[in-house]
């Protein structure tokens, strides 16, 4: 384990506010005492770091959630000489935790957090978004699982689980990123118009159709691209008409979806005979 730290910004839907998310692993390095405007939330993945915070000093283990609030003075260092610790962590604005609770900001009696499940969450969704930071995903998985910490963990009060009319608002969402397929709305603009918050849509759309918006864009694309891969168009041309970032955006869920590249796929329905094959009749 080296001295080692990454950043990388997502966006929160288009045009939206950024997310900044941090990948570090070190050894001996000890933060001077430091102050973040928004809510600090981490996931230890190695090691063990002592955090001095509220007067106090904590230990994280691997697989423990940290929550720092805004405005916290803390600092942070391994928790031995020999380990090291490595953890994820992201910066969230405030909003974003309050989205689906009542009651004000939620306060953190407790800045660490045992949940497994939420842990492991995080920690997927922070590897994905730092690896390929679509807007549209950041905004469907986020705020849902930060919404998730404060409703589990926190003193604010949680929303109603139950959104009146949530069939009708996820097909409303579902036609809106159809027909903008390769620019999405971002999903607070489509609230706002709704008159909902983020939470009540993603909330809506989720109990309806099973998924969070931008895995039913993914599919969605992935469908379109079919029918320009059988057309004869090259994978990389494929993925900038139906709204991936590049090829290899279209390859990952492309495979997730059918369970083969996409120029597997075009080699496969070229050579074939018959409607839309190499082979088949003029």
């Amino acid at each position: 384990m080296g001295e080692q730290a990454r950043w990388t910004r997502a966006r929160l839907g288009r045009c939206g506010p950024p997310l900044d998310l941090l990948t570090a692993s070190f050894r001996r390095h000890v933060y001077a005492p430091h102050a973040h405007d928004e809510y600090t939330i981490g996931v230890c993945v190695g090691g063990s770091e002592i955090i001095d915070y509220r007067g106090g000093r904590i230990r994280t283990g691997p697989g423990t959630i940290v929550v720092l609030e805004p405005g916290e003075m803390h600092t942070g260092g391994p928790g031995n000489p020999t380990d090291g610790y490595a953890y994820r962590a992201l910066y969230a604005e405030p909003s974003l935790l309050a989205d689906g609770t009542l009651g004000g900001l939620p306060h953190f009696r407790e800045p660490l957090v045992d949940d497994p499940a939420l842990a492991e969450a995080l920690r997927t969704a922070h590897t994905r978004l730092s690896t390929c930071p679509d807007p549209l995903e950041a905004e469907s998985v986020l705020p849902w699982v930060l919404t998730a910490l404060a409703r589990r963990h926190s003193t604010a009060r949680p929303l109603a689980d139950r959104v009146p009319g949530a069939d009708a608002i996820a097909r409303t969402v579902r036609d809106r990123l159809a027909d903008e397929l390769t620019d999405p709305p971002s999903l607070a603009l489509l609230a706002t118009d709704l008159g909902l918050s983020r939470y009540q849509l993603l909330r809506a759309f989720r109990t309806t159709m099973g998924i969070p918006p931008y895995a039913w864009l993914a599919q969605h694309r992935v469908t379109k691209a079919r029918v320009l891969l059988e057309n004869g168009l090259r994978p990389a041309e494929v993925a900038a008409h139906v709204g991936f970032a590049d090829q290899a955006h279209l390859t990952r869920w492309f495979r997730r979806v059918l369970g083969v590249t996409p120029a597997a796929y075009r080699n496969s329905v070229q050579d074939s005979p018959g409607p839309g094959g190499r082979h088949s009749a003029a």
